[in-house]
């Protein structure tokens, strides 16, 4: 297949779960066979507008215009306009304008579109303003796509909610077991001998860090416990100020050392208002630790599988939560069984590219 990715954000230019998620999928296929090409874009004048990498091309255009973090690029609007050599159009995240373009230029083409939600609400904007969006703007994008894949069964049902009536397929995300595992180095980085609990992520309102921090401070003493901040962002100084003796900022980790930092760490804790299905909590259960988040709809039956969730905002719920999962070793064992049995990597790879193939 001839595979044009859209994406507003890639790996490594961009860190997080959903730019990752665009590289290696693009990287896998390519590795198949697949002739894939990653549309992006990006400001950075050092980086190259156009370059081939990891068995797949990379294509970039500049931002026209932003808004609430969302950059409109007049360039991929143009690239997409011409963009007729491809089998496939896959992209990525319906709160992008990339892929409100993606799906504008579905409207006029005969080639298939495919999109994958990663996640119905956006850690930018407030969600009364993704509501509306999403009865509008969005419902109209997801509408255009020939398949949607959704990472649960739960987030499916939360799209059908909003009148897309589009055929949907569900593809759960996944992770690399083989990288991520309980075995093996751990990172120097983190240096305490009680438990570590870890929070990975953009430091950003919509990750509520914050949380994170008061909840681990409530510790008991006795518990000696030690929370590290893996990732960097905004909020940086705000959480500094704030935070005890009982944090630590490691910052932006490479992501090639972050399974040593799993490794490293006794639980995660994720206090999220918005996610779709975090690679980080899939992570941590393959690297055999028990996860604490937000209690979302469409994560919460996957968490509880090896963890607990909790009330968005609920600093004692996180507190006593995390007491509870760092009293459970077990639970690290459960973690790495379901990451094994039912996220690996490959088999997301697998389903997606067999459903981009059932549209040709």
């Amino acid at each position: 297949m001839r595979i044009l990715r859209v994406a507003q954000k890639l790996y490594p230019e961009v860190t997080g779960g959903g730019p990752y998620h665009v590289h290696a999928m693009s990287r896998n296929q390519a590795a198949a066979g697949h002739d894939v090409t990653v549309l992006t874009v990006a400001d950075d004048p050092a980086l190259p507008r156009c370059e081939r990498r990891d068995g797949y091309t990379v294509i970039r255009r500049p931002r026209t215009v932003s808004l609430l973090g969302n950059d409109l690029s007049v360039g991929v609007a143009a690239f997409l306009r011409t963009a007729d050599a491809f089998d496939i159009v896959h992209a990525h995240s319906h709160l992008y304008a990339s892929t409100n373009l993606a799906a504008l230029k579905r409207r006029f083409s005969d080639t298939p579109l495919a999109i994958t939600n990663h996640g119905l609400y956006s850690q930018n904007a407030p969600e009364w303003l993704f509501d509306l969006y999403l009865r509008t703007a969005g419902r109209w994008t997801f509408e255009k796509a020939d398949v949607i894949f959704c990472y649960t069964d739960e987030d499916r049902e939360r799209v059908r909610e909003f009148g897309v009536t589009a055929p949907i397929e569900v593809v759960a995300n996944g992770v690399d077991t083989d990288r991520f595992t309980p075995m093996g180095p751990v990172s120097d980085r983190i240096d305490h001998d009680g438990p570590v609990v870890l929070f990975v992520g953009r430091l950003v309102e919509g990750k509520r860090p914050q949380d994170a921090v008061r909840a681990v401070s409530q510790l008991p003493t006795e518990m000696d416990a030690k929370l590290y901040v893996v990732g960097d962002g905004p909020m940086r100084s705000e959480l500094e100020a704030m935070a005890t003796e009982v944090v630590e900022f490691l910052g932006q980790v490479p992501y090639d050392e972050m399974p040593n930092v799993y490794r490293a760490g006794d639980a995660l804790v994720l206090p999220s208002r918005a996610e779709g299905l975090p690679r980080t909590v899939l992570e941590a259960f393959a690297s055999g630790l028990p996860v604490v988040s937000s209690h979302l709809e469409h994560t919460a039956n996957v968490v509880r599988r090896a963890g607990e969730t909790v009330p968005v905002g609920d600093i004692d719920g996180y507190r006593t939560a995390l007491e509870r999962v760092l009293d459970e070793p077990s639970l690290g064992a459960t973690g790495r069984d379901v990451a094994v049995e039912d996220f690996r990597w490959g088999r997301t790879v697998e389903r997606t590219t067999r459903a981009l193939q059932g549209l040709l």
